[in-house]
């Protein structure tokens, strides 16, 4: 156990016996502790595996590359349509994951043997993510905006594509493209 993690474990009000419960699995697979993005993260030679997170209605173990996991109990979760690598199995007793354990470690163990093999998840390119009418206008009209969009990373216009498309309404749509248009033009992200 990481003390640097206990903070976490520590101040969790929903679905506290759930993410304890997984972390012991975590750390029965001799996996490294860490806190990354404020959540428990377990690595095997400095590669990530799996991570605990909690929402709403459920607690989850997220694996990293759980898109190249041979799930034949059909228990992988893509999170949104727009999630590529990461896969998660989601809980919402803590009985679940007591009667998953042995099947729980499995997964682990084979996420372990997909880092140690080297494998790697090939991305969709930037291209076949939607570019909304309302900021497809905005490119074709403000040479500046285009131009500074193109310099981006591929993460980062991934990250304001996801975005803009992600409103429903085309006023929300164009409002979310104005808000961001000078954040685009200084050449950051969505979330700098």
């Amino acid at each position: 156990m990481n003390p640097k993690v206990d903070f976490y474990f520590n101040k969790a009000k929903k679905w506290k016996e759930e993410q304890e419960q997984l972390r012991m699995i975590a750390l029965d697979c001799q996996l490294t502790e860490e806190l990354k993005w404020g959540v428990p993260c377990y690595t095997f030679q400095n590669n990530n595996i799996v991570l605990i997170h909690a929402f709403k209605e459920y607690c989850a173990f997220l694996f990293f590359k759980g898109v190249l996991l041979n799930d034949e109990k059909g228990i992988l979760i893509q999170q949104t349509q727009n999630t590529q690598s990461a896969r998660q199995i989601r809980f919402s007793d803590v009985r679940e994951i007591v009667e998953l354990k042995s099947m729980l470690k499995a997964y682990i163990f084979e996420a372990i043997e997909v880092e140690k093999s080297g494998l790697k998840v090939i991305f969709n390119p930037k291209e076949e993510f939607v570019i909304p009418h309302e900021f497809q206008s905005k490119l074709d009209t403000i040479p500046a905006l285009k131009a500074a969009f193109n310099a981006l990373t591929p993460g980062r216009q991934k990250a304001y594509l996801l975005h803009f498309s992600a409103a429903k309404q085309p006023k929300t749509r164009e409002a979310r493209v104005e808000k961001y248009i000078p954040q685009i033009l200084s050449g950051k992200g969505l979330n700098d």
